[in-house]
Order: structure tokens, then C-alpha cells, then sequence
């Protein structure tokens, strides 16, 4: 009769154990979730923060497109005094 007792109590004590580590798992998720920061309310200094940013971006982005267009223009001009060399060069022979 103790065997079949002790049995009974080892699963007793095994499922109450299993249902704590459940539990705790589910609260730490819980946790995590309340605490993130994406979860956040966005403040007036985060609009300030990401409007400053989109300028900036902005800025960058109109910069890049400048020195893109500057390039290209004096890829053209090379190419062009190139064909130009090459052309006088073929008249000469």
C-alpha cells in the first residue's frame, strides 16, 4: 500500500511541479512583452527625435543624388575628351 502511496505523491508532486515551471514561463513571457520597448508610448521628444532624423535623411539623401549627378557628369566629360582623343588620333593616320 506505501508503494502505491509514494507513486501517487511522486506524481502528484511531478504535475504541480511541471504546472509551476508553466506558469512561470508564461509570466516571464508576459513580462517581457510589457516591458519592451517598442511597446512604449511614443513621448514628444521621440516625435522630435525621429522628425530631426527624417530632415537628416532628407539631407543625406538629396547630398547623395548631388554627388551621383556630379559623377556622372564627369564620367560624360571623360568619355567625351576621350571619343574626342580617339577621333583625332584615327584622323592623324
Amino acid at each position: 500500500m506505501s508503494n502505491t502511496q509514494s507513486t501517487k505523491s511522486a506524481k502528484f508532486l511531478t504535475g504541480r511541479l511541471c504546472a509551476l515551471l508553466i506558469a512561470g514561463c508564461l509570466s516571464s513571457a508576459a513580462f517581457a512583452q510589457a516591458s519592451d520597448p517598442a511597446a512604449a508610448p511614443v513621448t514628444h521628444a521621440d516625435q522630435k527625435a525621429a522628425k530631426q532624423q527624417a530632415k537628416a535623411d532628407k539631407k543625406a539623401a538629396v547630398a547623395q543624388a548631388k554627388a551621383d549627378k556630379e559623377k556622372t557628369e564627369a564620367q560624360a566629360d571623360a568619355d567625351k575628351a576621350h571619343a574626342e582623343a580617339t577621333l583625332k588620333d584615327a584622323k592623324k593616320q
